[in-house]
């Protein structure tokens, strides 16, 4: 698949969604945070590829949601969804589901909406999700003492994009080489020609060092483990979690031993570094701590001088004292001549401490012995070249440790790459799962039937729009155990008749949440539910007062477009007559009936002009009612689900029966009988 074939992606988006490890596989999984990762595409615009990239998959390339009002109610759905999330993953990731026309595309939803519903939203699982996060690929580490060499320019310019992490330095010759291995702590040759080379320093020729970048480099696997520490934590405590609840994320198990996963992570430090290992603590310790303890051996070696001074008589003879005057001769004679013994133990005693103060090997003693010595001195002295070469071997010994560390520990965790971005995503997506089952819960929902349009198969029965039994709203301003259920459906054109506040509108939302679900592939709030896979849905509000001739007309110039080839679409219409005066609205509404029953379109409008419109159309207009049982302490008592066949009954007339039943009299008599 190309990636630019991908509805929203351009070419600049493209060439970001390149640098991803396999770009076309990442973008059709649908995993937001894997597409995320690409350099500039945050989360909201991930969704928006993967949704791009379904359309492609599945062949849908229409638009369900044909208006600004149908588009409200997706809105209204996916923020039902998303305020059952815990992360803002999964919210993300809900607004890949979309109202589709495509079956395979509602049925390859479903079938995750099915598994989701079945899932239990346990408490702990959900807590344990609060942490837990895609994992994010860390900035570039550099390292300073490692360096790759080469002869050849086009290698040269592949390490330099592949390996950005170390220097690439170029050779021509054994020497070259030699030069960069007295610079660096160890060097990586690249070039198969330098096979055998036999020069000082730890130098390597690795040809194939690009292709494994885990032995080349292994800070760069250690920095993406220390840089998501805390995610993976937190994703394995929601795979625990899930577990102890009984629901795992995954039938098998997790895809990484988590104990296995844990003791690598102890291994490293919060920097990527190595953590953990008592004798790169010591070495590290050793050279960080050097200059500190030669200063405070030669304080050592003083102190014991000093006081041996203190407690010895030093006679000098005058002809002695003349002959070292006239010899220019220092104090350092006189400790050498006077003080041998105690001058000898002051150094054994500084080279002493040292050793125990970096907690040297006895080879490193060695070494540190020869800092403290040489000729006599007061205060004692000590060899600085000494000091120098002792902190080269602590520094390389250091660094050799730290570099086995390292290729050890990016070892154990390269096979770990793979499985714990599973680990991670299956424990997002466990999230995504548990907001449908809650919602599917919330809200006593249920997965709809979704049956296809009438005459895909070539016959030309009615349309079978839509049956809803139990359904429920949740878009109501009251508690949803409040909400009366309604049952209701239609097939072809109808008017639905009411009481005002009867419930008119709200079960025109109730239909279009429905079907906007159902078409998503989601739980529909209902005991059953049957829907049409409608190709579009068309969902008119009422409008706010009377229009003037311009918009009056934009309105007229829609619904002539949308009668033009209306066959799979479902069309929910409130209260029309607003636009203009009553008696042309009813001509108005007539006529697009008229139209819409001649293409099978599935369609609803609720109307107070019942009588007028089936009186102006041209065929019997179905006609559906809200009924009213009558008015109880000024209460309106309403049966919410509409009644087929039946023109109800408006309020004024419910008030004029009232008034005629309560007061009697010829004059409610004759204006109830003219209803």
């Amino acid at each position: 698949m190309e990636l630019e074939a991908i509805p929203g992606v351009g070419a600049k988006t493209a060439a970001s969604l390149r640098e991803l490890d396999d770009p076309v596989a990442t973008v059709e999984s649908g995993d937001v945070a894997a597409i995320a990762r690409a350099p500039g595409v945050n989360e909201a615009r991930a969704a928006r590829i993967a949704r791009g990239a379904i359309r492609r998959r599945h062949g849908d390339d229409g638009r369900v949601l044909a208006t600004d009002r149908a588009r409200e109610l997706y809105r209204e759905a996916i923020d039902l969804l998303r305020e059952r999330t815990v992360t803002d993953y999964a919210a993300k990731r809900l607004e890949t589901f979309y109202p589709s026309a495509s079956a395979s595309r509602i049925a390859e939803a479903q079938s995750f909406a099915a598994d989701a519903a079945d899932r239990d939203p346990d408490p702990a699982v959900r807590e344990a999700l609060a942490d837990c996060a895609p994992l994010s690929d860390p900035p570039t580490v550099r390292v300073r003492d490692r360096c790759l060499a080469t002869a050849d320019a086009e290698t040269l310019a592949r390490a330099e994009a592949e390996v950005p992490e170390l220097s690439v330095e170029t050779v021509e010759d054994a020497r070259g080489v030699s030069e960069l291995g007295r610079s660096y702590a160890s060097v990586i040759v690249l070039d198969e020609s330098f096979a055998g080379l036999d020069v000082e320093g730890d130098v390597s020729v690795r040809p194939d060092a690009l292709e494994a970048p885990a032995e080349t480099v292994p800070e760069r696997l250690l920095a993406f483990f220390a840089e998501n520490r805390d995610r993976l934590e937190a994703a394995a405590a929601v795979h625990e979690a899930a577990a102890a609840a009984g629901d795992p994320v995954s039938g098998g198990g997790p895809p990484v031993a988590l104990d296995r996963l844990r003791d690598a992570l102890s291994r490293l430090d919060d920097d990527g570094t190595i953590a953990g290992d008592a004798e790169l603590d010591r070495l590290t310790a050793a050279v960080d701590d050097l200059d500190a303890a030669v200063s405070t051996a030669a304080s050592v070696a003083d102190d014991r001088l000093r006081e041996a001074i203190r407690e010895r008589d030093v006679t000098i003879e005058g002809t002695d004292f003349l002959s070292l005057v006239e010899q220019g001769a220092r104090v350092d004679s006189l400790l050498d001549r006077e003080l041998a013994d105690e001058y000898d133990a002051a150094v054994d005693a500084a080279r002493e401490h040292l050793a125990d103060a970096l907690r040297l090997e006895p080879e490193e003693a060695e070494l540190a012995e020869r800092v403290f010595g040489g000729d006599p001195s007061f205060p004692v002295d000590h060899d600085e070249s000494a000091v120098s070469r002792l902190r080269t071997e602590l520094s390389a010994a250091r660094d050799r440790r730290a570099a086995k560390l390292k290729a050890d520990l990016a070892s154990d965790l390269g096979d770990l790459r793979q499985p714990v971005e599973e680990l991670v995503r299956d424990a997002l997506e466990l999230d995504v799962e548990l907001a449908v089952a809650r919602f599917a819960r919330d809200f006593d929902c249920t997965l709809p039937e979704v049956v296809e349009p009438a005459g895909d198969d070539g016959g030309e029965a009615p349309p079978a729009g839509f049956r809803i039994e139990g359904g429920r709203s949740p878009l109501l301003d009251v508690d949803f155990a409040d909400v009366e259920p309604v049952d209701y459906g239609v097939s072809g054109a109808t008017l639905l008749s009411g009481v005002n506040s009867g419930g008119k509108t709200s079960t025109l939302d109730l239909v279009a949440l429905v079907v906007v679900l159902a078409q998503m592939g989601m739980p529909v709030p209902a005991e059953s539910a049957t829907v049409e896979r409608f190709e579009e849905i068309h969902y008119y509000a009422k409008s706010q007062g009377t229009l003037d001739a311009g918009a009056f007309e934009a309105t007229l110039r829609d619904f002539g477009d949308l009668v033009d080839g209306a066959d799979g679409r479902l069309v929910l219409v409130d209260e029309l007559e607003s636009i203009t005066e009553p008696g042309a609205s009813a001509k108005i509404i007539a006529g697009i009936l008229e139209a819409l029953d001649d293409q099978d379109a599935t369609a609803v409008f609720v109307s107070h002009l019942a009588r007028e419109i089936r009186a102006a159309a041209d065929f019997e207009v179905a006609v559906d009612g809200i009924e009213a049982a009558g008015l109880v302490d000024g209460e309106l008592r309403v049966n919410r689900s509409p009644k087929k066949g039946h023109l109800a009954r408006s309020t004024p007339e419910l008030i004029v029966e009232k008034l005629a039943d309560d007061r009697g009299g010829e004059f409610y008599g004759d204006l109830l009988e003219k209803f």
